[in-house]
């Protein structure tokens, strides 16, 4: 049997599976993310002659499905918020890209020199990589969709800091990048790092997702309308606005992260009830769900496939208190003052899902510069993956059904 055939049909039979499996494990209060990574590793012990490729040892490989699934997500998480945006409506998950994000950086890069024994640069990449809180596999946690009418604060806040800190994550791996490629921390790099990579990358990236949005809604949205000649209402056109906008912000040496996150609020904002954007996400999420069921099975044949090999038991205990101790305890420090019910809170700290967009930049990063613990870096990302997705995906219907469960 010719092996392209093979792994044709097994794709299509996974793709075909994720119209009916997440309906089914939702009453076993199972993320189906579980399910795809299980069949990975299934699929690669078993079928030997399906040449199904392991991306996370190839980089370039690596870089552009990632980076696809990424800006897809960040297309269908700005698109599906109904919240307009303002600094005071949206303090929450501003809250949790500044402080709970630096926060967390800090630490993992605090236990990476410290404890691990890692370079600066590597330590640093650590954090930056794990920082983010994943749009592609945290769809059990975030809102419904535009105009579903049921988005509560705790919904609203895990899509936005999953929208917004994918992109800001960007200025701490070129820092550690920078220190890599300089082998030190002169005074040159860092200022270079503050103008070009904090700044004018993060506010080109913002000016170019406000225009393209305003330009996109007039021309599919108020064009139509008001010249009556052609009306386009086709749901594919999320993911050309997706694909035109991160393109040209990466053109412009702009982070196209923050660029399709910002179009995709300003396409919402400018008129949020507008029955059109219910088919733009609909369509750019089905998109991003075949494109995670993929991944979850490609990581899962990497699970089989020793990506795990270079994991030490301080690395995995490392992980576990990442994923159980510093991200909740960043988050409820972002959190403070925050006029919320408590066991909300709880769940927004605990929900700092970690998966596709830490792959995406930890090759990224290894495309651009030499890292000396480039193994152990992606022996001990897989593994926070890994538990993030069990550990949460395990739990994430019962948090839901606790905080969401009136008093009797």
């Amino acid at each position: 049997m010719d092996p392209y055939f093979i792994t044709l049909l097994i794709l299509g039979a996974a793709m075909l599976s994720a119209a009916w499996v997440p309906t089914i494990l939702r009453y076993f209060s199972i993320s189906y993310s579980i399910c795809y990574l299980l069949l990975g590793v299934i699929i690669y012990l078993d079928v030997d002659e399906v040449p199904l490729p392991d991306p996370l040892w190839e980089e370039g490989y690596s870089i552009h499905l990632t980076e696809l699934a990424v800006i897809i997500a960040l297309m269908a998480a700005g698109i599906g918020i109904d919240k307009t945006f303002s600094l005071r409506g949206w303090k929450m998950p501003l809250r949790l890209v500044s402080v709970t994000m630096v926060l967390s950086i800090a630490a993992m890069a605090g236990i990476g020199v410290f404890l691990l024994g890692f370079d600066l640069p590597s330590a640093i990449l650590l954090g930056a990589v794990l920082a983010p809180t994943d749009p592609v596999l945290s769809g059990d946690v975030q809102v419904a969709g535009p105009n579903e009418g049921d988005e509560d604060e705790m919904h609203f806040a895990l899509t936005a800091e999953a929208g917004i800190n994918d992109g800001a994550a960007f200025p701490f791996t070129w820092l550690a990048i920078a220190l890599a490629l300089g082998a030190g921390t002169s005074e040159g790099i860092i200022v270079d790092w503050l103008l070009n990579d904090l700044l004018y990358k993060i506010i080109a990236g913002i000016l170019i997702g406000v225009v393209v949005g305003r330009v996109c809604f007039y021309l599919f949205f108020k064009l139509p309308e008001r010249k009556q000649l052609f009306k386009v209402q086709m749901g594919f056109v999320g993911i050309a606005i997706t694909l035109f906008v991160y393109a040209l912000a990466e053109l412009v040496l702009a982070y196209g992260f923050v660029a399709v996150f910002i179009a995709a609020v300003t396409l919402r904002n400018r008129e949020i009830k507008h029955h059109y954007h219910e088919e733009l996400h609909h369509f750019t999420q089905q998109v991003e769900h075949l494109l995670m069921v993929i991944l979850l099975i490609l990581f899962g044949g990497s699970l089989v496939h020793g990506i795990l090999d270079h994991l030490t038991w301080p690395m995995a205990l490392a992980g576990i208190t990442f994923i159980l101790i510093i991200r909740p305890l960043s988050a409820l420090a972002g959190l403070l003052g925050i006029p919320l019910q408590m066991k909300r809170k709880l769940v927004i700290s605990f929900f700092g899902i970690r998966g596709i967009g830490s792959f995406f930049y930890l090759s990224f990063a290894l495309s651009k510069a030499d890292f000396p613990n480039k193994d152990e870096l992606w022996s001990m990302v897989a593994f926070i993956v890994l538990i993030s997705i069990v550990i949460h995906g395990a739990t994430v219907a019962r948090s839901v059904r606790w905080v969401t469960r009136k008093p009797n």
